[in-house]
């Protein structure tokens, strides 16, 4: 162990330098005149970063107790005499062991509020670009250097402004209360930055980590990590960048959030309409390149939804999307829940505005596929489509679904009018529950069993209501083993047929089986004529046609109802002319009176006041009201 004069000997040593190292620092800083530190320093500034300093305003000297120079009032211009950075004040932190030699070299700067701009060029270029390769001179190795270059180890931003310009795309961006501190030791080849700043009057944290400066600012291959967090949005990148012979990064890319239809109206970039885009995240392999972001491995997560594929996005010339997804099970709900076809009375159509002036913000172009997709009310089975959007026109394929017990395919486009929306659709459901397909597209829940149905409409208009006044097309219906639920027609048949004259009673019950049901129409401005409508099954036989309203849901037919005879080849036991009018959540079918009367041998004497010209018109005035009353008075059925 030392002795105690041995270590008394070794403070006195290490006072005695330290107070010598003072003793020079005093007089250094009495023999350096301050107008040399300042040149000096305005040198290193120009030579380390290209730009050609002004300095407007009060210069301070210190050199002791802390050696340091400030300026007022600076501005950093390029060679073209481009503005680049101006600050209230900068300050720059002197070396203390160069000092003691009477060499004057910066270790650090401060920059007090300064406002930086960049503008990019269309050839990728900037006004900071010499800074870019005057830093990637000061990086190399002493011995590659043709003179010895000032070499920071950090630089911070207190209180600043950043604007970023790109004319050729119409760009311009401004970060504001920037707090940022950038370091790249002299002793490591990495670069580092932290800190926080204002982007669209959202706060964001943000830290970056280029693992090889000296590589990223020449060009080469570096690695990069960033993070930035804010309200909108987090994201996180690994990989790594170049930019030779272009600007690439490649990595892993991930970015999440509280709610994607806020964070795309932080973006500027109006949301689609309707309820939903909540939480989401993506994490995916990314390479990104000339504007373009090609991603592998995609996991992505919206409003409890999670798909797998892969997509990319470009930017140029417009923000487009391209993809292939797939999934286990889709909710599709949020999306269209408060999309209304009828209102909520489910009597009339919807009369709320369309809105499809956000679907020109950006283009589509994705596949997506699921095992299981639920849309409201409506459950899917799985289910493969192709979803276009391009310049405003929205596409939506459906290569198959397995719908309502059946399977869907067709077609279906929406795109912008004068008046609202252009909407043209081609469905083909095959083998499908008719009830519930019929209920969920027109609300009709009358007629059951399984069928095939074929749609082929196009409407314009700003509402579903104006898009059913113009609605035109055609629609061809096949089912089979069904029934038509409110009318019982073999029951009320075979009653007439023994006493025709008992048409009191309410017709609007029971069911009517049939075996095959077959139907043919074509609309036109809003009106379905139905040209041909035969139902067959067991000993009834039903023919109808006449139109049908779409815009007021209502109908206005006429058929022949007609009772078979047992016999095979036998004449029909009994046929009936009616007529059915109505809602078509609720018709009525009537009748035809006369035919009933001519039936009836105790009405004959008023066939023959018909055919009279004294007692016609009393004649038809109580057949009326027999038609009228006789759908309300109901008797008691035993």
């Amino acid at each position: 162990m030392p002795s105690a004069t041995g270590l008394l000997r070794l403070s006195v040593a290490i006072a005695a330098v330290l107070a010598a190292g003072i003793a020079a620092l005093i007089v250094a800083s009495r023999l350096i005149p301050p107008d040399r530190v300042r040149q000096a320093v305005v040198t290193e500034i120009r030579a380390a970063t290209g730009f050609e300093p002004a300095i407007r305003g009060d210069v301070t000297v210190s050199l002791f107790p802390r050696a340091m120079v400030s300026f007022s009032d600076v501005t950093l211009a390029d060679e073209h005499a481009r503005p680049a950075l101006a600050a209230d004040r900068l300050t720059a932190k002197l070396a203390l062991l160069p000092l003691l030699i009477g060499k004057i070299e910066p270790d650090d700067l401060a920059l007090t509020r300064p406002r930086i701009s960049i503008a990019v060029e269309p050839d990728g270029h900037s006004n900071w670009s010499g800074l870019m390769a005057t830093l990637a001179r000061t990086l190399k190795p002493r011995s590659q250097q043709a003179e010895p270059m000032m070499s920071l180890s950090e630089l911070r931003m207190i209180g600043g402004t950043i604007t970023v310009t790109e004319t050729a795309r119409d760009i311009s961006e401004q970060l504001s209360d920037v707090e940022l501190s950038f370091a790249w030791p002299s002793i490591a080849r990495s670069f580092g930055t932290t800190g926080h700043f204002t982007w669209r009057g959202e706060a964001f944290n943000v830290s970056a980590n280029a693992g090889d400066l000296l590589a990223a600012l020449s060009g080469d291959r570096s690695g990069l990590k960033l993070r930035l967090a804010g309200s909108p949005f987090k994201l996180a990148f690994d990989g790594a960048m170049s930019q030779k012979p272009s600007f690439k990064m490649e990595g892993t890319l991930a970015i999440d959030g509280k709610s994607l239809r806020e964070a795309l109206r932080w973006a500027n970039r109006a949301p689609l309409p309707g309820s939903g885009m909540g939480p989401f995240a993506m994490k995916a392999q990314t390479i990104y390149t000339a504007g373009t972001a090609i991603m592998s491995g995609v996991n992505i997560e919206l409003d409890d939804n999670v798909a797998e594929g892969v997509m990319a996005v470009a930017t140029e010339p417009r923000v487009t999307l391209k993809g292939t997804l797939a999934a286990d099970a889709l909710d599709l709900s949020p999306y269209l829940s408060s999309f209304e076809v009828l209102r909520s009375n489910d009597r009339d159509w919807s009369r709320g505005p369309i809105a499809i002036d956000n679907l020109s913000n950006f283009d589509l172009d994705l596949r997506l596929s699921a095992a299981r997709v639920n849309i409201v009310t409506t459950r899917l089975g799985r289910t493969g489509v192709a979803v276009n959007l391009r310049d405003g026109r929205l596409t939506l394929a459906i290569g198959e679904a397995q719908a309502y017990g059946g399977v869907l395919k067709g077609a279906f486009i929406l795109s912008k009018a004068e008046i609202g929306a252009d909407v043209k659709t081609q469905l083909q459901f095959t083998d499908v529950e008719l009830e519930s397909c019929l209920g969920d597209l027109f609300g009709i829940r009358k007629l059951e069993g399984k069928g095939n149905l074929s749609l082929s409409v196009e409407a314009v208009g700003d509402s579903v209501l104006a898009l059913t006044r113009t609605l035109t097309g055609t629609a061809d219906l096949i089912a089979r083993q069904g029934a038509l639920a409110g009318f019982n027609v073999e029951q009320l048949l075979k009653r007439l047929e023994q006493r025709p004259l008992s048409v009191a009673g309410d017709f609007r019950r029971g069911r009517t089986p049939f075996d095959r049901l077959t139907a043919t129409a074509k609309i036109a401005q809003g009106t379905a004529r139905v040209e041909d409508m035969r139902l067959e099954g067991g000993a009834i036989r039903l023919a109808l046609g006449g139109s049908a309203s779409i815009p007021t849901r209502d109908l206005d037919l006429r058929g022949t109802a007609t009772l078979v005879s047992a016999s095979a080849g036998a004449a029909p036991a009994f046929e009936l002319p009616f007529v059915v009018q109505g809602s078509w959540d609720d018709p009525i079918l009537l009748p035809d009176a006369q035919s009933l009367i001519s039936r009836s041998n105790a009405a004959a004497p008023l066939l023959d006041a018909v055919r009279d010209r004294k007692t016609r018109d009393a004649v038809r005035s109580v057949i009326d009201r027999l038609n009228r009353d006789g759908a309300v008075a109901a008797p008691a059925q035993h």
